[in-house]
């Protein structure tokens, strides 16, 4: 699965993984952790890695949390979807808007493997000091460099270079950025 080979969606480890990450996230979406200090906590040890100063605000989804690593001092807005079955890297200072999705998993073009349940996934990394505007969807196997802009909306399905702001579906860069002395 990490390694971006096909493997089984049914398959009884992942789906305790998978289970094990919605049984944590009932508790952090349903009020009970209200302070950023016990959401941190919480997500401190389901995630791979979270960052000192980052907030996450509920709702939050993920498929398993272990292969979600963030920086410091990221914050997510309202209702951020990760599809972690590979490995997602979000940098240090990323500001990610509400309803925003990082889906690493992909599905077999041909429908006999999808009946058969196989699936895959590749990695995506976002860089340091991005922004995700709201509703922007980030594909398997992307990297957005770091200090981007992705627009509100965008669908990100292949690299977006470093200081540039990207719009649309599929996403296009439209502005390079200068970049901070």
């Amino acid at each position: 699965m990490v390694a971006g080979e096909p493997y089984m969606a049914d398959d009884p480890e992942l789906i305790a993984g998978h289970l094990h990450a919605m049984e944590v996230l009932e508790d952090y979406n349903d009020g009970l952790a209200r302070e950023p200090a016990d959401r941190a906590r919480i997500l401190d040890q389901l995630l791979g890695a979270f960052g000192p100063e980052s907030n996450f605000r509920p709702p939050f989804y993920c498929d398993y949390g272990y292969n979600l690593r963030v920086g410091a001092r990221t914050f997510a807005n309202f209702g951020l979807v990760v599809l972690d079955v590979a490995p997602i890297v979000i940098g240090d200072d990323v500001q990610i808007g509400p309803n925003v999705q990082l889906l690493a998993a992909t599905h077999p073009v041909d429908a006999e493997a999808r009946r058969s349940k196989w699936e895959s996934g590749r990695p995506i990394v976002i860089g340091d000091n991005v922004w995700l505007g709201g509703g922007a969807i980030v594909l398997a196997g992307v990297t957005v460099g770091e200090d981007s802009v992705i627009g509100a909306g965008a669908v990100v399905t292949r690299d977006i270079p470093p200081n540039v702001v990207a719009v649309g579906n599929p996403a296009r860069v439209i502005r390079h950025l200068e970049r901070d002395s």
